[in-house]
């Protein structure tokens, strides 16, 4: 049976990112996607227009009937904009591999979120995750410290690992270098993913489309190791071959596998 994935975040009218980039990115990678949508949002390649919160009730209230159900094999969490939301969470999922997606930060470089949530990431989620995957911002928000270099990315993972999570990702892409390093940090281990950038306007949605299939191969087995090369593999290969959609930031085309 195909691992189900619980995917909590927010919705992208445009399709590109958010739930239904999580949706496709798990299907296509063999695994069964389930929602709870925290915000709806109107967007579309050139921007956002609005964000409308769930109320906290209702997200909770479609977790609750995902988990009563349904097997959960992976939690992944996206945009999450309410400290008891993240509480729930933390409370219900301890026992759950969560991969945690910290969506904190507009490309703009505009920071998406209060201080009390990003507070409550750090202490709530983080412990509980089993792998973190920041951009190079968000973990500079995480914490603390200024990332200017690979040694930098990989203290942050080990910042983030003395925080309670087991794993973390440190993605390089919001660089300007021509090779893209992303570094996965396991207790001792360190992880180097290196590959050339690819020339592309067509970006919009790859931090969820790489989350939810490093979940979904969580799910189907394996190592968090080869869960990220795979995911990271995954990523590049739409990133080359996605054609234009939409007069902006062109979302990936999941299914060219």
């Amino acid at each position: 049976m195909d691992p189900i994935i619980l995917s909590i975040a927010g919705s992208d009218s445009s399709g590109g990112a958010g739930i239904q980039a999580d949706i496709k990115s798990i299907t296509v990678q063999g695994g069964y996607a389930a929602t709870a949508i925290t915000a709806v949002t109107a967007q579309n390649t050139l921007g956002v227009q609005s964000i409308h919160l769930i109320p906290n009730q209702e997200v909770i209230a479609q977790i609750k009937s995902v988990i009563d159900d349904l097997q959960i094999a992976v939690v992944k969490t996206g945009m999450l904009s309410s400290v008891e939301v993240i509480e729930y969470i933390a409370a219900n999922f301890g026992d759950t591999k969560v991969v945690v997606d910290p969506v904190m930060v507009a490309t703009s470089g505009d920071i998406l979120v209060k201080d009390k949530v990003i507070e409550a990431i750090k202490t709530k989620l983080v412990p509980i995750a089993e792998i973190v995957t920041p951009n190079i911002y968000e973990a500079e928000i995480l914490t603390g410290v200024k990332l200017t270099t690979v040694n930098d990315q990989i203290n942050a993972g080990k910042i983030l690992l003395a925080m309670g999570c087991n794993a973390a990702l440190i993605k390089g892409g919001h660089g300007y270098a021509p090779v893209i390093t992303d570094v996965l940090v396991i207790q001792d281990e360190v992880h180097i993913f290196e590959h050339e950038r690819i020339n592309t306007k067509n970006t919009h949605g790859t931090g969820c489309t790489l989350a939810s299939s490093i979940a979904t191969n969580l799910g189907l087995g394996k190592s968090t190791r080869e869960a990220c090369r795979h995911s990271i593999d995954f990523v590049c290969k739409l990133l080359k071959n996605s054609p234009n959609i939409g007069h902006g930031n062109g979302p990936l085309l999941h299914n060219l596998l």
